[in-house]
């Protein structure tokens, strides 16, 4: 029995890694707008670039990781000590695009400013 081999000339890429939004800074006059996502001990830099570009249509210039190690616990019983540990992480700070500014509109409705102040 021979062994088919795959063809991996055509391979289409779906997200199936999390990324979770820690924190996001609009931009200034002096500072890009930049975000911070806790990703995957695996993700490369360049698959946050690939997945933000490509997905979020986001004009990333920069990506820099750190590598986290979880937390180690001892959790005391009354007969027994157990240790645990808290799995390994990675931060992704991604910088963006001058294109990306803030709008400055906030979270304000046009039409809606005299709405809560009606008796």
């Amino acid at each position: 029995m021979a062994a088919s081999r795959v063809n991996l000339g055509f391979r289409m890429w779906m997200p199936n890694m999390p990324m979770i939004l820690l924190h996001a800074s609009h931009a200034t006059a002096s500072t890009p707008a930049q975000a911070i996502f806790r990703i995957l001990p695996r993700m490369t830099k360049h698959e946050v670039k690939e997945y933000l570009t490509k997905i979020y249509n986001l004009p990333v210039v920069q990506v820099r990781t750190q590598n986290y190690l979880g937390k180690r616990m001892r959790i005391i019983g009354k007969r027994q000590i157990v240790y645990a540990k808290r799995p390994d992480y990675k931060k992704a700070f991604v910088t963006f695009d001058s294109i990306l500014a803030d709008t400055g509109l906030g979270s304000r409705v046009p039409g809606m400013e005299g709405m809560n102040n009606e008796e």
